[in-house]
């Protein structure tokens, strides 16, 4: 099955099980999102990825250049671990992770969870890729995809056992928005997928696509 399918299934799903109030309050949030999204604010094609130190899943700290030793790279950011579309296709990911390190690309996962989570995500998903952590959204304040969700979202979060504070250090409900990166071995990126609605991610054979073309 594809990854569109199995997102349109989950979202199916929820769409099924989730009390009419908390729909019509993400359905309200992200149509705010997709609304003032301005795509010519965000990372482009042709710039320079901006250079990096975030920890990984061990506390081990990495940086961009260290990564790109080992040729070009894949990023992906999510939102975090609760989030059942981007865990849906990080396991996605790490399905073709052979086809991406035979066409010479590292895959690296991120998301503003501290690294406990980050853990958690690569255990959960059997992850065999860098997860790092981007504490405050630094980095995808740089990309231009930081998301501050509405305030009407905290209630919601917190019925579904979330603790914000413990996962992300803050009380901030910033989240990247989803988005797929291909950064070439000299760190200038050539393809980006960034898309508001969340259920929406890269299919991972579109990418491995991109990744023939370097």
């Amino acid at each position: 099955m594809s990854l569109t399918k199995e997102l349109e299934n989950t979202y199916a799903e929820f769409q099924k099980n989730a009390p009419q109030p908390v729909l019509d309050t993400f359905g309200s949030g992200v149509q705010a999102l997709s609304d003032a999204f301005d795509p010519s604010k965000v990372i482009q094609i042709g710039q320079e990825f901006p250079d990096f130190e975030l920890q990984d899943a061990t506390g081990k700290f990495v940086t961009r250049d260290s990564l790109l030793k080992e040729g070009a790279l894949l990023v992906s950011f999510y939102r975090g671990e609760w989030c059942p579309f981007c865990n849906l296709e990080l396991r996605a990911l790490q399905k073709h992770l052979p086809e991406f390190k035979a066409k010479g690309v590292s895959l690296v996962a991120i998301s503003p969870q501290l690294a406990d989570e980050s853990l958690s995500t690569a255990e959960k998903n059997r992850l065999e890729f860098s997860v790092l952590s981007d504490v405050g959204n630094r980095l995808a304040s740089q990309l231009g995809i930081v998301w501050s969700q509405p305030e009407a979202f905290r209630p919601i979060f917190e019925g579904f056992q979330i603790d914000w504070k413990r996962s992300y250090g803050d009380d901030s409900l910033e989240v990247p928005i989803p988005a797929t990166i291909l950064v070439n071995k000299d760190g200038v990126v050539r393809n980006t997928f960034i898309d508001p609605a969340y259920t929406k991610r890269l299919e991972p054979q579109v990418a491995l696509e991109w990744a023939s073309k370097l």
